[in-house]
């Protein structure tokens, strides 16, 4: 049973992955149709984030009061729904109606999900969940690459996501009584009460603070390398055709790196995998201020994909071990929080720095960023840390 379920989680996270991908992939021909311009895509995403900031913020009592599984099902039923919404939108107002939902689904989903696998599951699970996220995200450019050239185009693309998203929420609600089945190694614990912590609370602890700051890093350094990477590859001479491919193989970076990660979990403790991945970032941030060939600079963009990949999952892994099963809920929910608050915040704010600099200050940015992702986490595994045993500290 304990394998079955692991198995629909897996799929869920494809399907999690698949529409994160899509706004960006189906957006040259979306604004061509719609009449919209590039800065007010950003605005689409913006609110899509701000979307899976305020599931984030709320699914610890969400999922208190429904159940993981029946959050899981729903979430995904809105995701769902979203993408459907997309495919019949007239114009960029109706973009902006569907964004929303989109966000709050993934990001209960999201949250439910990596707590679940955290405190139920080995870290090679935690590592494979998310690398499957990884397959979703790059499924979505390979259906509009089959879909713009036809009659319905973009259209057409969202619903073949539409399908798949449909599919898994079924899947969703068909699978509810398995979540009951499936039984905990440690039952006593899990049958306990979830401590619902108030942000307060655990802000007031230092290793909570240090692991905000590690996951707001670790995600910004992903999400500004996806953004800024091929307008910098570009700047540097290549071609726009030959930039996305290396934004490609990036993305195809952090999935290997998950998968590995998964490999490497068998032997090897969340920290070693953590110092591994963060040596092959270090190497490949240098080598993006060394004068090399700027294909060498595009791979380089692919190993800092291969060692911040492994971040996400091995982060999250340890909280409960750190902090008690019962209070993992909350800290799982506010790390998403932190890693969303990164993704919505700092890409945009490189983009008004590069503004006025140019995007020739994107290594250093990323410097900056790996930097404090250092230190932070760092900070937590040095730091004591105890329990939750109430949902006062």
């Amino acid at each position: 049973m304990t394998t079955l379920l692991l198995v629909f989680l897996y799929f869920i996270y494809i399907g999690l992955g698949v529409p994160d991908s899509a706004f960006g992939a189906a957006l040259p021909a979306m604004r061509v149709e719609l009449g919209f311009s590039v800065s007010l895509a950003g605005v689409v995403t913006t609110l899509i984030s701000l979307g899976t900031v305020a599931a984030s913020f709320f699914s610890a009592r969400i999922i208190n009061k429904l159940s993981t599984g029946l959050t899981v099902a729903l979430s995904t039923a809105l995701t769902a729904a979203a993408v459907l919404a997309f495919s019949f939108a007239n114009g960029f107002l109706a973009l902006c109606f569907c964004a929303l939902p989109l966000g709050l689904g993934a990001g209960a989903i999201d949250a439910a999900m990596n707590n679940y696998v955290a405190t139920r599951y080995k870290p090679t699970h935690m590592n494979f969940l998310h690398c499957f996220y990884g397959v979703g995200v790059v499924t979505s450019p390979l259906v509009f690459s089959l879909t713009l050239n036809g009659a319905e185009g973009w259209r057409k693309g969202y619903l073949i996501i539409f399908v798949v998203q449909a599919i898994i929420t079924a899947l969703s609600f068909a699978v509810l009584p398995l979540w009951k089945k499936v039984k905990s190694a440690n039952e006593e614990e899990f049958d306990a009460e979830p401590l619902l912590l108030k942000y307060k609370d655990m802000f007031k602890v230092k290793a909570v603070r240090a692991v905000w700051v590690a996951f707001f890093t670790t995600c910004a350094l992903e999400f500004t390398c996806d953004t800024w990477g091929t307008s910098y590859l570009v700047d540097k001479g290549l071609s726009e055709a030959a930039a996305a491919r290396y934004i490609t193989y990036y993305y195809v970076g952090i999935t290997a790196g998950r998968f590995l990660a998964g490999v490497l979990a068998a032997k090897l403790s969340s920290g070693k995998i953590l110092v591994i991945g963060y040596s092959v970032i270090a190497a490949a941030v240098t080598v993006l201020f060394l004068p090399v060939p700027v294909e060498i600079k595009g791979y380089a963009l692919f190993f800092i994909g291969l060692g911040n990949g492994p971040a996400f999952p091995n982060l999250t892994y340890v909280l409960p071990k750190d902090f008690g099963a019962r209070a993992s809920q909350s800290l799982v929910s506010a790390q998403m929080v932190a890693s969303n608050l990164g993704i919505l915040l700092v890409p945009p704010l490189f983009g008004v720095i590069a503004g006025k600099t140019g995007v020739k200050i994107f290594p250093l940015a990323l410097a900056i960023i790996f930097v404090l992702m250092i230190i932070s986490t760092a900070v937590y595994f040095r730091l004591p840390k105890k329990p939750f045993e109430s949902e006062k500290q």
